[in-house]
């Protein structure tokens, strides 16, 4: 094989595989359902030729996700003047659930595949858990320092009801509309954060 030939293989595997993170990419933008053979498809190759380039759904889907969500400084740059965590940790739970609402096929099938084969997740996106640090800045050399413990146990709290187990939990089972469930959500970590504060005296 001559240089040439193999650099133009090289090439190819380059441009098959951005085609197929790229199809991906647009269809989590779509919020529909996202599967491998529909990714395969919008990619134009077959599905056996988009598990040579990724394993399973979840490294693909961790692929085309990379770099679209903001990091979290930047997610809460409205709120970045705010010294009040109840407002900071709104605006942290509202801008999480409304874009796992606009992602919702690809976040479904992530969460599937973490309950079914968790250990072919080696990771999924953390955003949630830096929005609620960065949120909580403002009761780090407060709460954070006089009594860590309930600073940890606020974090866990919010953890639990601003993800996405939380939001499909409201529309699935509850009955919610999306809008709905994402002001239910706010409400619950607002409440978690009041908590918390009122009880620094």
């Amino acid at each position: 094989m001559t240089a040439q030939a193999g650099t133009g293989r090289t090439n190819q595997k380059l441009r098959t595989r951005t085609a197929i993170v790229t199809a991906a990419r647009e269809l989590i933008g779509t919020g529909a359902e996202v599967t491998m053979p529909a990714i395969a498809r919008a990619a134009l190759v077959s599905e056996a030729t988009a598990y040579r380039y990724f394993p399973d759904l979840p490294s693909l889907i961790s692929e085309a996700l990379a770099g679209v969500w903001p990091p979290p400084a930047e997610a809460l740059a409205p709120v970045a003047g705010s010294a009040d965590p109840v407002e900071r940790v709104a605006f942290a739970c509202e801008f999480l659930l409304r874009g796992i609402l606009a992602r919702e096929g690809a976040v479904r099938a992530m969460i599937s595949a973490t309950i079914t084969r968790p250990e072919t997740v080696s990771h999924r996106p953390g955003l949630r858990f830096g929005l609620i640090d960065h949120a909580l800045r403002p009761l780090e050399n407060t709460l954070g320092t006089t009594d860590p413990q309930a600073f940890a146990q606020l974090k866990l709290a919010l953890a639990v009801a601003v993800g996405a187990e939380a939001l499909f939990t409201l529309t699935d089972l509850c009955g919610l509309d999306p809008d709905e469930a994402v002001a239910s959500a706010v409400r619950t970590a607002v409440t978690l954060t009041e908590a918390a504060v009122r009880a620094m005296g």
